[in-house]
């Protein structure tokens, strides 16, 4: 098991453990200090049993999101961290940072590789102040999950700078999606601390566990729509999407904040 995987998996004992109540309040208010957490769509710290509980935390209101037919909206409150047209299979995690398409989505996916090739994709970057949930960014028909155990390394933009091909080593969650008869995938990228990720559809995923094993699920007739909660990072993290060549056309984005419910891209 790497280093980092094994700093995730103490720091997740310690955000899991409910302490008395007067620890666990200055725990969270200093939490919420430090990382500056706008909670005014949440509850306040101090209704939080544990860190974890703070980092999951649910939206208290209704988020209106963008419901215009033929639009993708955000799945998190996030900063796009790159964003634009894949070089046949090539991406880029950060700019002057390659890695392949081929190799994140593992062979499992190698029958639809020849449709992405020249398509889009955009990165969403969760810091640990960001609202960790994630939602479908579209009505869309849910065709294959495939967890890939892997390292743990931190995903902002220091090691995005410095660490080779960071979203193909990690941990990942990779969902394949049909939406209007094409194809986009979302790959859910574990990070240090914690490196848990949650899916509501699908509670077999146990994700920083002590397995080098891929797991793959197809499915049939599961149908996820606009705006519901797939699932939450237990702690920041990163989603990339990427579309099927002529599929999207992607909102100018980059280096800037997203919310979720807003409208990242046009189907063409």
């Amino acid at each position: 098991m790497h280093k980092t995987n094994l700093i995730s998996q103490y720091f997740g004992k310690f955000a899991s453990k409910e302490f008395p109540r007067p620890i666990q309040k200055l725990i969270n208010a200093s939490y919420v200090k430090l990382m500056k957490l706008d909670l005014k769509e949440f509850k306040s710290s101090k209704h939080y049993k544990s860190l974890n509980a703070l980092f999951t935390r649910e939206l208290e209101i209704t988020r209106e999101i963008d419901n215009s037919e033929n639009i993708f909206i955000s799945p998190s409150d996030s900063l796009i961290t790159e964003a634009g047209k894949l070089n046949k299979d090539i991406a880029l995690q950060i700019k002057g940072m390659e890695y392949s398409v081929e190799e994140l989505l593992t062979y499992y996916c190698s029958s639809n590789f020849e449709k992405l090739e020249d398509g889009e994709f955009m990165n969403f970057y969760l810091s640990p102040k960001d609202y960790h949930r994630y939602h479908s960014p579209i009505d869309f028909k849910l065709k294959k999950l495939i967890h890939v155990p892997g390292k743990l390394y931190p995903v902002n933009l220091k090691y995005l700078n410095k660490e080779f091909e960071l979203f193909v080593q990690n941990e990942r969650v990779i969902i394949e999606c049909e939406a209007e008869g094409k194809l986009f995938y979302m790959v859910f990228v574990g990070a240090l601390n914690v490196g848990q990720m949650v899916f509501t559809f699908e509670p077999s995923v146990e994700t920083n566990k002590n397995t080098s094993e891929i797991k793959v699920i197809e499915y049939e007739n599961i149908e996820i729509s606009k705006g519901d909660c797939m699932g939450y990072f237990k702690m920041g993290s990163t989603v990339v999407m990427l579309w099927e060549k002529d599929f999207v056309s992607l909102e100018e984005l980059l280096n800037k904040d997203v919310r979720f419910g807003q409208k990242i891209a046009n189907l063409k």
